[in-house]
């Protein structure tokens, strides 16, 4: 079977990958001993691991230095790149959500709105579907705070449990879409690596 690279960031979205990786049968002594190494070898599926942040994920799979990746649906949705979306490996679960200030009407008046978010391709898309004109202010930290100091009218962000926007006198609006976690391809790695990508995803596949 041909080498294959595969791009993952660090932290939840590795931990469940590891996780369906060891269900699946895959050797996984190396993820414990790799220490601060950026990339890793699975010798038992010819597989090297690439850490890499979320963004970077997709553009080392959208150029083809890795020939598959796993990140959120909400990344994949930000960056809109040319890449296969495989598989739903369904964690890393939870919803884009439109949220503002419990009690305020935010689509009373003709002022134009300001939305605070951490997704400003997405949300931009979102509301230009809906026909509504906003402004969007890109924020990386906390979005919650925006509504609060009065920056923006509203938010568009991740919810899992909605528990944080409560606690801070937040309600959701709408949900927008559900976010999970997916596999995706390299175009031309799916043409020229098809045999070992197919059975790389079957082996995925077949504990999920």
């Amino acid at each position: 079977m041909e080498k294959l690279k595969l791009a993952l960031t660090k932290g939840r979205l590795e931990e469940k990958t590891i996780e369906i990786f060891e269900k699946a049968g895959i050797n996984i002594a190396p993820f414990k001993i790799r220490g601060r190494k950026l990339i890793t070898y699975l010798p038992d599926c010819n597989l090297e691991v690439v850490f890499a942040k979320a963004n970077d994920v997709v553009t080392y799979v959208e150029h083809g230095v890795c020939d598959i990746g796993i990140a959120g649906k909400d990344t994949l949705l930000e960056m809109d790149r040319p890449v296969f979306e495989m598989i739903d490996l369904g964690f890393g679960k939870c919803r884009f959500a439109l949220a503002a200030k419990e009690g305020e009407d935010f689509y009373g008046g003709f002022n134009r709105k300001v939305i605070a978010t951490k997704y400003p391709n997405f949300s931009k898309e979102y509301f230009s579907q809906k026909n509504i004109d906003v402004e969007i202010v890109k924020i990386e930290g906390s979005v919650e705070l925006a509504p609060l100091l009065k920056l923006s009218d509203a938010i568009v962000d991740l919810v899992e449990t909605g528990t944080t926007l409560k606690e801070n006198g937040l309600t959701v609006l709408e949900d927008i879409c559900n976010i999970s976690a997916r596999l995706i391809v390299n175009m031309v790695s799916l043409k020229m690596k098809k045999k070992s990508i197919e059975s790389f995803i079957d082996r995925i596949k077949s504990v999920l």
